[in-house]
């Protein structure tokens, strides 16, 4: 990850927006006083990416983000990372409760051709959004947050405590720095694995124990059982076949039984309909009535069209109506065209005294107005009083003053001012109401001459009396005819209800007729004649000699009809009664038969462990071998399943059992002490290679570090001393510098490979000038060997001078300020 481009807006001391351009940039120092702001840049970069910073403390916490007068505020950076570009934006809000939160967040691929002012415009393709920022970063640079605290921002005093520290704190150290403790997870995760095998051996073995039934024995009874129950299938064809030929036998002495029964039924069913004693009667009482009230019908309707017509002899009642309604208009107009008058006559007899009260309240405002102008000059001379003096000319009258007026205090004005208003207010009040009174008064006088014009207007009266009488005379003959209609409409309503009743009457008797006719045929369809004997049964049919047939129908004497039926009715069922118990006799034959069969077979199929239903049909025996055959099949493959699920239980037992074991024994390795001193001791000695190298690199091949075989410390070969080896300790403060920015790269290294940007957080004021020659030396050869970014954060003047671009930061009541000094040629 290389930063490009940084925007800053009201982030942290930064109170008004900022941009600091790396692009041109591979070597640059933050320079200032302290507190200034210059690890806040640092700050922003590792935000941007990853929304928190290590300053602040807990991860995550974004509260130091915004100053606590800022309400929001912005960082952007435009960045490199494996050959591609990107930009991070993340947007801060305080909300009413004063918390701060990420209001916005997006990481997007940009175009690395576009110009780098314009990065956030040339947008290739969205990546993530809000809480998706954060892992989004993680993949795109490579570096977890956690690396990326250790590796891009170095603390390098830190690392310089590694170098001299004790082979226990270093270890320590390492645990913490290479993130060692992850052996302890794994010892956690073994433990559980260890649990959870254990778990799953023991649930196998439960389910092991419950097989146990499972052996080759049992398999081969089965199998025994299900050829017997094969053979038993194959036999038992002619036992169901006999079965199936008596069943046949039973059905059909009961389709025998049931006609008999039928015919019975049919016998028993047959009854006289309760109004046939009574329809002849009933008919002739109908007939007679019908006729009657056709005849009274007749006399009405004739008495109805002779009241209508006298009805219309009297004509229309429409036009004494109308000449009724016109004389009543009349007399309403008369009234209206009186009662206007005498409002108007009123109205203008009250107009002179409204006149008079108006020319009053007209002369009261006048003397109103003239008693307070008397009241002004008054006023004006008791004011002029204190300007004269004895002697001089008055401004009046010119002549000299002889003496000086005495005048009292006139009355306060404002009272002269609201009686003068109160009296116009009542003149004008007095007008009004004359001006009204005047309009009302023409206004009534010319509606009053209008209803007089319209009343000469209208055509003369008629007789009131002699048109009531004609409207009375018409209504009277229109009630004569109405009577008659109702009469009329009565009479009919009574012809009608005589005529349904009458045919009610016939439609008894043909339902009579009817239902005569249907038992007689219903009696022939199903056997007409009962049998005189059971012996003359041959095949399915009824023959025989000794038949009787049905009486025929007297179609002149309904009643004399049924009681013939009903008599012939009772000397057929008697023969009935017989036939239908013989048939009951051989019915009960045929079925002792049927269950002695039965008993036989399920006695047969006893023996072979298979109980069919009771009462079972021959295809339910059937049924009843197939199914035990079909389940000692399935007995058998289950058997055999479960042999082979205890076969894998039995192979995952000891697979379970093993694997515990593994685990018990890799989480008892790693709880041991000598497996993290081993590890650390591993780790430590290709840290010191690698670092040996670039060590031998920054001191031009006189110094490499090596392990000592007996304590573990760190030492340094010179082989300005034919390769002396010494302690760490006696090192110079360059050279333990050298020495432990070489671990530092070393240990980065290991953790992220492709690091194209360093970032030395780190104070260099304790060193001498010798040893800060050395540091800057270091630094320079660093910069000009390495493809990466390196900025420096110092209080040294004589360090930030030999760095080729310095940026400044200040800071005044405004907040913090950056400034680029300039490029060191």
């Amino acid at each position: 990850m290389r930063p490009l481009l940084l925007h800053l807006d009201h982030f942290g001391s930064f109170r008004e927006p900022v941009t600091v351009d790396f692009s041109d940039t591979d070597y640059f120092a933050l320079v200032g006083p302290t507190g200034a702001g210059k690890s806040t840049i640092i700050d922003a970069v590792c935000f941007a990416l990853y929304g928190t910073v290590p300053r602040w403390g807990r991860e995550g916490a974004v509260a130091h983000a915004l100053a606590p007068s800022v309400a929001a505020g912005k960082v952007a950076m435009v960045f490199d990372s494996d050959g591609r570009r990107y930009g991070v934006v993340r947007a801060m809000v305080r909300d009413a409760k004063g918390a701060v939160r990420t209001k916005e967040a997006r990481l997007d691929e940009l175009d690395p051709a576009a110009p780098l002012e314009q990065a956030f415009e040339a947008v290739v393709k969205p990546l993530a959004e809000g809480e998706g920022v954060t892992p989004e970063a993680q993949r795109v640079t490579g570096l977890e947050y956690r690396f990326f605290t250790q590796c891009v921002v170095l603390p390098q005093g830190r690392f310089a405590e590694f170098l001299h520290a004790a082979p226990r704190e270093r270890q320590d150290l390492l645990v913490q720095l290479l993130d060692a403790d992850v052996y302890e997870l794994i010892r956690q995760r073994a433990a559980r694995e260890e649990e959870s095998a254990g778990q799953e051996a023991s649930f196998a073995r439960d389910q092991l124990a419950k097989l146990s039934g499972a052996s080759e024995e049992a398999e081969r009874e089965l199998a025994e059982r299900m050829e017997a129950l094969r053979r038993l299938s194959d036999a038992i064809g002619a036992d169901l076949d006999l079965l199936r030929s008596r069943e046949g036998d039973i059905r059909r002495a009961e389709q025998d039984r049931a006609a008999v029964a039928e015919r019975q039924a049919v016998l028993a069913r047959l009854a006289m309909p309760d109004a046939v004693p009574t329809l002849a009667s009933a008919r002739r009482a109908a007939a007679e009535a019908v006729e009657t009230l056709t005849r009274e019908v007749a006399t009405l309707e004739a008495d109805e069209h002779e009241a209508f017509e006298s009805l219309a002899a009297l004509g229309d009642r429409g036009a004494p109506r109308a000449a009724l309604a016109a004389l009543d208009a009349r007399d309403r107009l008369a009234a209206d065209a009186a009662r206007t008058r005498a409002e108007a006559e009123a109205a203008a007899a009250g107009l002179a005294g409204l006149a008079a009260a108006a020319e009053a309240a007209e002369q009261a405002a006048g003397a109103a107005e003239e008693r307070r102008e008397r009241l002004r000059d008054a006023h004006a001379a008791a004011h002029l009083v204190h300007r004269l003096a004895v002697g001089e000319p008055c401004p009046v009258c010119h002549h000299p003053v002889a003496e000086l007026p005495l005048h009292r205090s006139p009355a306060d004005m404002r009272t002269a001012d609201r009686a003068l208003a109160q009296e116009r207010e009542r003149a004008q009040r007095a007008r009004a109401a004359h001006a009204k009174a005047e309009t009302s008064a023409s206004l009534l006088a010319r509606q009053a001459e209008g209803l007089e014009a319209q009343l000469a207007g209208l055509p003369a009266p008629g007789d009131r009396a002699e048109l009531e009488a004609r409207l009375a005379e018409i209504a009277k003959a229109d009630a004569v005819a109405g009577e008659a209609r109702a009469a009329v409409r009565a009479a009919r309503g009574r012809l009608q209800r005589a005529r349904d009743h009458a045919d009610q009457v016939e439609r008894q008797t043909a339902s009579a007729w009817q239902a005569l006719e249907s038992a007689r045929d219903q009696l022939l369809v199903s056997g007409g004649r009962p049998p005189v004997a059971v012996e003359e049964r041959e095949g399915t049919g009824w023959e025989g000699a000794g038949w009787e047939a049905p009486p025929p129908l007297v179609r002149d004497d309904l009643h004399r009809a049924w009681s013939e039926l009903l008599a012939w009715r009772d000397r057929a069922a008697e023969a009935a009664r017989a036939a239908l118990s013989a048939r009951e006799k051989q019915l009960a034959e045929a079925r002792d038969r049927l269950a002695a069969d039965r008993r036989r077979l399920a006695e047969r199929l006893a023996e072979h462990g298979v109980v069919p239903p009771r009462d079972a049909s021959p295809d339910q025996y059937g049924a009843a071998v197939a199914g035990a055959l079909a389940r000692a099949e399935s007995d058998l493959d289950r058997l055999r399943e479960e042999r082979r699920r205890a076969a894998e239980l039995e192979q995952r037992i000891a697979m379970k059992e093993h694997e515990a074991k593994v685990a018990h024994e890799l989480a008892l390795r790693l709880r041991a002490n000598a497996f993290e001193r081993w590890l650390c001791a591993e780790a430590l000695a290709v840290l010191v290679a690698t670092a040996s190298e670039t060590l031998r690199e920054l001191s031009d091949g006189q110094y490499e570090l090596a392990l000592a075989d007996r304590t573990g410390d760190i030492e340094v070969i010179d082989h300005a001393e034919a390769g002396l080896r010494r302690s760490a300790r006696t090192l110079s403060g360059g050279e333990t510098f050298q020495a432990a920015l070489a671990l530092a790269l070393a240990l980065s290294g290991a953790v992220a490979k492709s690091l194209d940007s360093i970032f030395l957080d780190e104070g260099f004021g304790t060193l001498d000038p010798a040893t800060l020659d050395t540091v800057a030396t270091t630094l320079e050869r660093l910069a000009a060997g390495q493809d990466r970014m390196i900025g420096l954060v110092t209080h040294v003047p004589a360090l930030a001078e030999r760095v080729p671009v310095r940026f400044e930061v200040s800071r005044d009541g405004k907040g913090s300020h950056v400034r680029k000094a300039g490029i060191v040629a």
